[in-house]
């Protein structure tokens, strides 16, 4: 599926202002691919529809996690998680998309979790850093997303910890189980 078929079957799922995000993400997906050495039609297509499931019923969403065993912790947490690991079940139910790796780095891009793989970071961050995105310590992790995709995930997940305290929030697990791999993988890496 070429990206202008992509775009086209996302965007009734979607609104105007959500899928002009989505056009950014799956350019910033495609940049950060080429420059990480990650497969670019993969990215492409994570992106593309990385919010496949972000407008669906509740309702729908809930009976989708607990028919396809999805983890039911999602449940406890807030609503915003859940469209990625929904999206996840729809991509193959409804789009014949069967790529595990695809799947997985839409799955994962709201909460991340240890050990993602190169595709899933690329998800996870081109969705922090499109253009489109405007908030304090934004520029930090674009600029550092020219050099490293591990400091740059880091600094995004800090950044998305840090709003959730100051929030008083609940925090994911893995997106705390994120955190931590990176810091050590960072820790080894300047040790």
């Amino acid at each position: 599926m070429n990206k202008a078929s992509a775009l086209a079957r996302v965007k009734p799922q979607l609104n105007a202002s959500r899928y002009a995000h989505t056009e950014r993400v799956t350019d910033v997906a495609i940049a950060l691919a080429d420059r990480f050495d990650v497969d670019q039609e993969q990215a492409m297509l994570a992106a593309v529809f990385h919010d496949y499931a972000k407008y669906r019923d509740l309702t729908e969403m809930e009976e989708i996690i607990r028919t396809f065993r999805l983890p039911i912790d999602l449940l406890s947490y807030h609503h915003e998680l859940w469209h990625g690991p929904v999206a996840s079940v729809l991509l193959e139910n409804e789009l014949g998309i069967v790529d595990e790796a695809i799947k997985n780095a839409v799955f994962w891009h709201t909460t991340g979790h240890a050990h993602m793989s190169m595709l899933e970071k690329v998800i996870y961050l081109a969705d922090y850093i499109e253009p489109g995105r405007n908030f304090t310590g934004i520029d930090h992790v674009r600029k550092k997303a020219e050099t490293s995709l591990n400091e740059a995930c880091f600094m995004a997940v800090r950044n998305s910890i840090k709003f959730l305290i100051e929030h008083e929030r609940l925090i994911y697990p893995e997106t705390l189980n994120m955190y931590n791999d990176l810091k050590r993988k960072l820790e080894e890496t300047y040790s």
